[in-house]
């Protein structure tokens, strides 16, 4: 037995007419129902659950628009087509205006009507789909996604949730990896904007040539290569939320542009003659100090001011604690999820969790989470140890020699490393100078030189880039 397509409504006062059309829903493999009057419509909507109701607007006891109203409110999802012998202009506005799909006049043309029930239900299972899909990007991009416990991050959080709910303007200031893009989205989907746009553009990683028109579309002969119009990046973010990461990379002239779409909430199009209206979010990121680069004329100050209705700085990585280890874990059982046939990882060793701990970040979460990702294709254990760490992290755990708290690690270490990341630090440390590098390490600046010239060992030149010197006090 083949399956229905759905049940559909009918309600009309005429028998006749139910009758036709009922007969005509089943030859079509709907399930029809029939209902003579408001009363009898509203009872069996609520009772049948049908997905399409075709709705008479002239019902013995009232009008069918009332009809339509009752069932908006109950469930706006559903299909309501109206039909009426009596086509007059504000009966059709009016149920335009209260949600009808459609408007169809007595007598009815069937394949009008088949024609018009399948685009009806194609919408509706779009707008599913659609809903479904905002309500995946909700789950995927709210706060709790943001994975953290410091004092740091959630100060951080607390202010950005409670920022949603205006529709001022956003600066995010942190440093690189620090997550800006993720609570520009976490902001986006709790504020009144969710169902709006989200468009994210990098202004570093755009052409200044490009950027304009990137940013305000272009008219179709605009310049050369402008075969037709274009809508930009701001037309796009329409009633919702557009994320202009590293905004202190715009040259001067744009900002001041865009210092003016901010003002008066219309822009002009490259080529274009007249002001559009504009209704969109803006939230900035950046990853200097803007305050400061605009004391210094590197940033305009009015744009500073004006993006920075609400500032929200990013803590970096190593002012959150214990963080570090619950993101690890995170990125851990994302990577098993890609480890496919092979042993997944269980965690961190000891001496991991240490360095972990003890390492600056200055690549912050994206830093280390390419370390996991590392790690977990070269390993081949059930902990991530340290044979697979890039030297700058392995290089940090032998800053506990000197204190006698070095640990050799269980699956040990090659004696030449440990000597080189000693020899690397005591450099360092003592700005270039061999001499007094060669004294902490109690050896000669000879021996210090040897170990410092191994091929590819180390470029010997001081933190500011110049030239260590060979000085003797």
């Amino acid at each position: 037995m083949q399956m229905t397509r759905g049940k559909i409504l009918i309600v009309d006062d005429e028998r006749f007419i139910r009758m036709t059309l009922a007969e005509a829903l089943r030859s079509w493999n709907y399930d029809p129902v029939e209902a003579a009057s408001v009363e009898e419509a509203t009872r069996l909507f609520s009772e049948e659950e049908p997905s399409v109701v075709l709705l008479d607007i002239d019902l013995p006891d009232g009008s069918g628009l009332d009809v339509l109203d009752e069932i908006k409110r109950q469930t706006p999802e559903t299909i309501v087509i109206m039909i009426t012998g009596n086509v007059d202009v504000p009966n059709t506005i009016a149920a335009l205006r209260g949600g009808a799909h459609d408007f169809i006049e007595k007598p009815v043309r069937l394949e009008e009507l088949r024609v018009t029930l399948r685009n009806g239900l194609e919408i509706k299972q779009l707008r599913r789909e659609v809903s479904a899909a905002r309500r995946e990007r909700v789950n995927q991009f709210n706060f709790s996604k943001i994975i953290g416990e410091s004092p740091a991050i959630l100060r951080a959080k607390k202010l950005a949730q409670k920022v949603s709910a205006s529709d001022s303007s956003i600066l995010l200031q942190g440093e690189t990896g620090t997550g800006k893009d993720l609570f520009a989205r976490a902001i986006h989907y709790a504020s009144e904007r969710a169902d709006g746009p989200y468009v994210a553009i990098n202004c570093a990683a755009l052409p200044a040539t490009l950027i304009e028109s990137e940013l305000f579309g272009y008219e179709k002969g605009a310049f050369t290569d402008a075969k037709q119009k274009k809508e930009g990046l701001l037309e796009q973010a329409q009633h919702g939320t557009i994320f202009l990461d590293e905004i202190g990379e715009l040259e001067l002239n744009l900002q001041a542009k865009l210092l003016r779409v901010l003002e008066e909430n219309t822009f002009r199009r490259v080529g274009g003659l007249k002001d559009l209206p504009l209704d969109v979010r803006v939230i900035a990121a950046s990853n200097h100090d803007l305050k400061r680069e605009s004391e210094e004329e590197k940033f305009r100050l009015d744009l500073y001011y004006r993006l920075a209705v609400i500032r929200l700085d990013i803590p970096p990585l190593k002012e959150r604690g214990d963080d570090v280890l619950l993101l690890a874990g995170h990125y851990i059982e994302k990577t098993n999820e890609k480890r496919r046939g092979a042993k997944q990882l269980r965690g961190l060793s000891k001496e991991v969790v240490a360095i972990f701990k003890d390492y600056d970040w200055a690549g912050n979460v994206r830093e280390l989470r390419n370390v996991i990702e590392r790690a977990s294709i070269l390993e081949d254990g059930e902990f991530i140890t340290t044979e697979f760490l890039p030297s700058d992290l392995t290089a940090g755990k032998l800053q506990r020699v000197a204190n006698g708290n070095f640990t050799l690690p269980p699956d040990g270490i090659p004696l030449e490393e440990v000597e080189l990341l000693l020899a690397r630090q005591a450099f360092e440390r003592k700005g270039g100078n061999l001499t007094q590098a060669a004294r902490l390490l109690h050896i000669s600046r000879d021996q210090l030189r040897y170990r410092l010239k191994k091929p590819g060992a180390y470029k010997m030149e001081s933190a500011s880039g110049q030239r260590a010197e060979d000085e003797s006090k």
